[in-house]
């Protein structure tokens, strides 16, 4: 069956929920071996998952925030790794035809690719740069030749890119210090990935260095003019703490069954029986209910609120990032304390689940830059 075949909710976590249980029979071996996920992506695209997010005018279904986060959360309970990467291209998508900020032909050409399965993500990190959400310029260039545009730079974690179809790629112009979007294919001659990925959390992302040696794209291919380091509210980044929170909800549901199969000859019963446990699964629970509820509340709001509403939302997606994130270390370093000495054997899941949790503090918004945020958001409330 593929999501298109149901409207059924019901019906569409079932199967959403299939294929993260097939993700997890696999995630052990791909950390391993540090690979890329081709299978998982691939049963994604031809469960027809990848095309949910079009919009409706280009004949998408344009499924809400809330139902995109709710099954991106379902896949990282499968394997993080897979529903990072995934979720870059579905937020994207969905943040596109949201926005509107391309030439509608450039963006009904890619969402016809996308119908066929093909995959984008943004290029925009860059070794001198840092974190393009704070600020700094890329050092990437694009010089205006006749009719095309000549691109050349590095970028880093280019997430997904063993199977990417289009690289989303910042630039700066030198004639006229401006900076812009170009969407770059795959096939375009001097397109290189270095496979420069060796993060021991999210290993199955396959974040390499995107190489552009003169690459000529047509001027269309300039999609669309930013500026470093300020963008509005983005909804569809509520992916990354959906992802978070799956893995969290995954190592809660190892220690738990972990807990009621454990009977020491120490004791009658098993440790689920011993209060000092019931404490700590008592406690995930608390952090797992809040995270998701703020989560999916925040989601919601963002599917019922007018274009000018969304524009001030920004201090709540940052809170909700921040939260969930922090929340999901939390539950699996409680995990961890239930399971014991057990859970750093490499056989044990919940040591991968330790090491991809932790690189939620590393993508965007950083804790500090919501921190700030939310600060000035409530001083400049009180001189209202």
């Amino acid at each position: 069956m593929k999501f298109q075949d149901t409207q059924s909710m019901d019906k569409r976590l079932e199967l959403i929920s299939k294929l993260s249980k097939t993700f997890l029979a696999r995630s052990a071996k791909i950390d391993e071996d540090g690979a890329f996920p081709f299978q998982n992506i691939s049963e994604l695209k031809m469960s027809g998952y990848t095309s949910l997010t079009l919009p409706k005018r280009f004949g998408g279904e344009e499924i809400s925030l809330y139902d995109l986060v709710r099954f991106q959360e379902f896949i990282a309970r499968g394997d993080g790794a897979t529903a990072l990467s995934i979720g870059w291209h579905m937020g994207i998508i969905q943040d596109l035809g949201e926005k509107k900020s391309w030439n509608e032909s450039m963006f009904q050409m890619l969402c016809d690719d996308v119908k066929n399965g093909a995959l984008i993500n943004n290029c925009a990190s860059e070794p001198q740069t840092g974190s393009p959400t704070r600020g700094g310029r890329p050092t990437t260039s694009a010089v205006k030749q006749e009719g095309y545009w000549l691109i050349n730079g590095r970028k880093t974690f280019t997430t997904l890119s063993p199977v990417l179809d289009y690289f989303n790629v910042t630039a700066s112009i030198p004639e006229s210090d401006q900076v812009a979007y170009f969407l770059i294919p795959r096939t375009t001659q001097g397109v290189e990935i270095e496979e420069t990925w060796d993060s021991i959390a999210m290993k199955g992302t396959g974040s390499h260095d995107l190489v552009l040696n003169n690459v000529r794209v047509k001027e269309e291919y300039l999609v669309e003019y930013i500026e470093p380091g300020k963008k509005g509210a983005s909804g569809w980044l509520l992916h990354i703490p959906a992802c978070y929170l799956g893995i969290a909800q995954a190592a809660a549901s190892y220690a738990i069954e972990f807990a009621k199969s454990y009977s020491p000859n120490s004791i009658q019963g098993t440790i689920s029986d011993l209060p000092n446990v019931k404490q700590k699964i008592g406690e995930m629970e608390l952090e797992l209910m809040r995270a998701r509820h703020f989560l999916y509340s925040v989601a919601n709001q963002w599917d019922h609120s007018a274009k000018d509403e969304r524009a001030h939302m920004n201090p709540e997606l940052g809170a909700v990032k921040l939260s969930v994130t922090n929340s999901a270390i939390t539950v699996v370093d409680l995990a961890m304390r239930i399971v014991g000495a057990r859970s750093l054997s490499e056989k044990n899941p919940l040591q991968r689940y330790y090491r991809d949790v932790r690189a939620g503090l590393h993508n965007p918004p950083m804790d500090d830059m919501t921190i700030l945020l939310l600060a000035n958001d409530a001083i400049n409330r009180c001189n209202d």
